[in-house]
């Protein structure tokens, strides 16, 4: 980890934290799942989040995010690794090949940062033999062949769940209420009991408690995606105006008929202002 101390690190981390719009779920249990681990001494067992959430509502930015803040080179740092299901583990029939690839970086990343992360995107076609794999790693072993994995974060992403988090939020529009009246209290039971009817790996990791916390990510309203527009013109010191904000926030919307959540949300905001 950077020379920054943890209260340094949440505290910038709270900051960067107000560009990730429409989130406060995710704001607020990421923040105190990454200060709790970082203040522990000697953790249980490795820090394991599960984001979930429609495609461009803030997953991979606070990944991101996470990465940047915890080392000094963020994502290019050696004790950060990225796994994207289809793309590094895409055939059935080399799944052994790809469980020893896996095991083999871990274990190495983990000998060489004690502290590691690690982001599985596109996590619920994960098969079940990579999970077996993960399974000594996330859970609470400790020492394997005197190698310790319990300061290392392991990121699960994911679109399952979408469906149930979107029902919710247009429910409470629905009902009138703001989707800040939405608790982590009231959304985690159907959350979770969606992810342990669906037939993917989030199903295996709940049911063997490897997951610490679900963060789920709500559907971005067209503001939220406006504000996504601003910050991106602001990052590159160009100059807009509200109707080019609404040029690049104007997508598709879902429920059909009604202009409330973005189908891309914050996804290729960049690519449209290009």
């Amino acid at each position: 980890f950077c020379a920054l101390g943890h209260e340094k690190i949440t505290i910038l981390l709270k900051l960067q934290f107000k560009r990730l719009h429409g989130q406060h779920l995710a704001k607020k249990i990421v923040l105190k799942a990454i200060q709790g681990f970082l203040e522990k001494r000697q953790p249980e067992k490795a820090l394991t989040l599960s984001f979930h959430g429609w495609s461009g509502t803030g997953k991979n930015f606070v990944a991101c995010l996470m990465a940047e803040h915890l080392y000094r080179d963020g994502l290019k740092s050696d004790c950060v690794k990225i796994f994207i299901s289809v793309l590094h583990f895409p055939h059935l029939n080399y799944m052994d090949l790809y469980k020893i690839e896996l095991t083999k970086q871990i274990t190495e990343t983990v000998a060489l940062c004690e502290q590691s992360l690690f982001i599985f995107d596109e996590a619920e076609k994960l098969h079940p033999d990579l999970l077996n794999a993960l399974e000594p790693y996330v859970g609470h072993n400790g020492n394997i062949d005197e190698v310790d994995y319990r300061q290392s974060i392991f990121l699960f992403l994911s679109n399952t769940g979408g469906n149930i988090i979107n029902k919710v939020a247009l429910d409470f529009w629905q009902a009138g209420q703001a989707r800040e009246e939405i608790t982590m209290e009231y959304l985690e039971q159907l959350l979770r009991r969606d992810l342990l009817d669906a037939p993917d790996a989030h199903k295996f990791l709940l049911q063997k408690n490897l997951i610490d916390f679900l963060v789920p990510f709500l559907p971005l309203e067209y503001h939220h995606v406006k504000l996504c527009a601003r910050d991106a013109f602001l990052a590159r010191d160009l100059q807009f105006t509200e109707e080019m904000l609404d040029e690049v926030a104007r997508t598709i919307f879902a429920p059909k008929g009604k202009k409330l959540f973005s189908a891309q949300g914050c996804k290729s905001v960049s690519q449209r202002i290009n």
